[in-house]
């Protein structure tokens, strides 16, 4: 975007004059200045420069004794929908950002601006005139701006501090007011509590920073206190530390599929308008996640796709089991049950289920989740087979990662008779 609109000309402003100002302000001459009555368009050389000549010109120069506005120019079909806001923090998360934005209204598309400067630009498209108009009103005006950040329970104490100490120094520090939800608001499904910061939009910023590194500190801590992190322990908290990096020797997480089977009703809530809420799931999580097609059109479950290392999974299936509670798919009072498939080995599914049923009975009392590995099945062209987990959100997630455990070991059993067996291969007689 490099065309510019330049309004509240005098009528006696020439296109020599708009070509002179450009020369002082030493910005590049413009490819072409399109002079109407009392506003002109201005092509720059690239975006950079065009904002470069916002930011010098707009409300700041006087030609002919009017002070010139200067913006973008909108196709007329986005005109008042797209909005720009500049002198974003570098280290505010573009999940924090999209938060932001969406408590006024529904956004099409958010995308950043290239530029030179230390601070981030965005250009922010809006379902409606409505709500740019909104959202412009209120991140101009210097009240206070709500933004939340979810983080699991075991880390909040930690932020708080004893008698509330270290959030005490952060408020007072960042001049924001910092609440925490309450802890009845946690439930089985969803560990997490909401961290509310209100404050201007630069003072929650700075809080948001503050905050988000004391989470750090406490995860960094109880990655320490048991030397290196299982993937389970990994997925509880989302992102690997370079500490939990180094321990797996550098090696990206092997990508797993899980195959989650939802009310078919449930589908639209999942995708959400536009396909928005699907996305950000996809991006929050890290994963790649896909609805299979209805097989016939009476069916009652559909098949969501998860593609992704064991932390983007444990995200992923968090939300959606989540968001089924969220949208009263479920009762109050009933647990969100779900049903998950998970590809293994042929020859490993005959460890899951143990002789005479053990290891299986074992992992159903162990998790609280039902596993059943049903016979008779063809193995697939991967030579693999299903194994179906029914449960809540804890129970699933605990049996996924004991079979992972069975998988593995298997896998690694197989690689020592492999080694143990190549050598005798080269000794002669």
């Amino acid at each position: 975007m490099n065309k510019l609109y330049v309004g509240n000309l005098s009528p006696l402003v020439t296109v020599e004059d708009l070509k002179e100002l450009f020369g002082e302000k030493k910005l590049p001459g413009a490819e072409q200045v399109l002079l109407k009555s009392g506003y002109a368009f201005v092509d720059f050389p690239d975006q950079n420069w065009a904002i470069k000549a916002i930011e010098a010109l707009s409300g700041k120069v006087e030609l002919h004794g009017k002070v010139l506005e200067v913006d973008y120019s909108v196709p007329k079909k986005l005109r008042s929908r797209k909005i720009q806001i500049r002198n974003i923090p570098p280290h505010l998360q573009w999940e924090v950002l999209d938060g932001l934005l969406a408590q006024y209204g529904t956004v099409d598309n958010v995308e950043q601006v290239t530029t030179d400067t230390e601070t981030a630009v965005v250009n922010a498209t809006y379902s409606t005139k409505e709500e740019a108009k909104v959202s412009i009103e209120k991140f101009t005006e210097e009240e206070e701006i709500p933004l939340k950040i979810l983080a699991h329970n075991s880390l909040v104490g930690r932020l708080i501090g004893k008698e509330g100490r270290n959030l005490k120094k952060i408020e007072e520090e960042t001049g924001t007011k910092i609440t925490i939800s309450s802890l009845q608001d946690i439930t089985i499904c969803n560990p997490e509590r909401t961290i509310t910061v209100k404050g201007s939009m630069e003072a929650c910023c700075k809080a948001e920073g503050e905050v988000m590194r004391k989470l750090r500190d406490a995860y960094e801590n109880d990655i320490a206190a048991v030397n290196c992190p299982s993937s389970h322990l990994g997925g509880l908290y989302g992102v690997l530390p370079a500490s939990a990096i180094q321990c797996q020797h550098s090696q990206a997480p092997e990508q797993e599929v899980v195959y989650l089977l939802i009310p078919t009703q449930a589908v639209g809530a999942l995708i959400g308008k536009k396909g928005q809420h699907i996305k950000q799931l996809a991006r929050f999580a890290g994963a790649s996640i896909k609805i299979a097609p209805a097989e016939n059109p009476g069916v009652t479950e559909r098949m969501v796709m998860i593609t992704g290392p064991p932390a983007a999974q444990f995200k992923a299936q968090g939300r959606i089991f989540g968001k089924l509670k969220e949208e009263n798919f479920f009762t109050a009072k009933d647990e969100v049950k779900l049903e998950t498939h998970i590809k293994v080995p042929s020859n490993a599914a005959g460890r899951v289920i143990g002789k005479g049923g053990k290891t299986v009975n074992e992992l159903q009392n162990l998790t609280s989740a039902e596993v059943i590995v049903p016979r008779d099945q063809t193995p697939d062209e991967n030579d693999e087979v299903f194994v179906k987990i029914s449960g809540h959100f804890f129970a699933s997630q605990s049996a996924q990662r004991k079979i992972r455990e069975i998988i593995q070991q298997v896998k690694q059993q197989e690689q020592k008779h492999q080694q143990q067996g190549a050598p005798s291969m080269h000794h002669s007689k």
